[in-house]
């Protein structure tokens, strides 16, 4: 596969099982992706008005994972990873919680996220920039 191009767009993927979870944590960490998960609630309007948000960052990024999961149909997954409020985003690097920004927030979500994705990259390619 090396050496062919990619042009797949990322996209969010929903998360409803801790089966799914389990699958995309464990695809992403064997790859090196980092990962961003939207926590959210199909009632919480705040979560409701960040998916787009979250939807146009994902687009940005190829080699990068995001997920969403809505902690009432996912209980189990939100209690582990310590979710308090909705909407909450976590940044995620081999599968280790790295940062958490909680609430509906777009410019402090977009920066926290550009910079975890630019060092995990970075980090990733040893340096080298595309």
């Amino acid at each position: 596969m090396e050496g062919q191009k990619h042009h797949k767009k990322s996209k969010v993927i929903k998360i409803d099982s801790k089966k799914s979870w389990e699958h995309h944590i464990s695809y992403a960490t064997n790859q090196s992706y980092p990962v961003v998960v939207h926590f959210s609630a199909f009632w919480c309007v705040p979560s409701i008005v960040m998916n787009p948000f979250f939807q146009e960052l994902a687009s940005n990024y190829q080699d990068v994972l995001f997920l969403t999961l809505d902690v009432d149909e996912v209980k189990e997954i939100a209690s582990k990873m310590e979710i308090k409020a909705i909407p909450t985003f976590l940044l995620l690097s081999g599968g280790t919680h790295v940062d958490k920004i909680v609430g509906a927030n777009p410019g402090e979500i977009k920066k926290k996220v550009d910079n975890f994705i630019i060092s995990s990259l970075s980090y990733k390619s040893m340096g080298t920039v595309k």
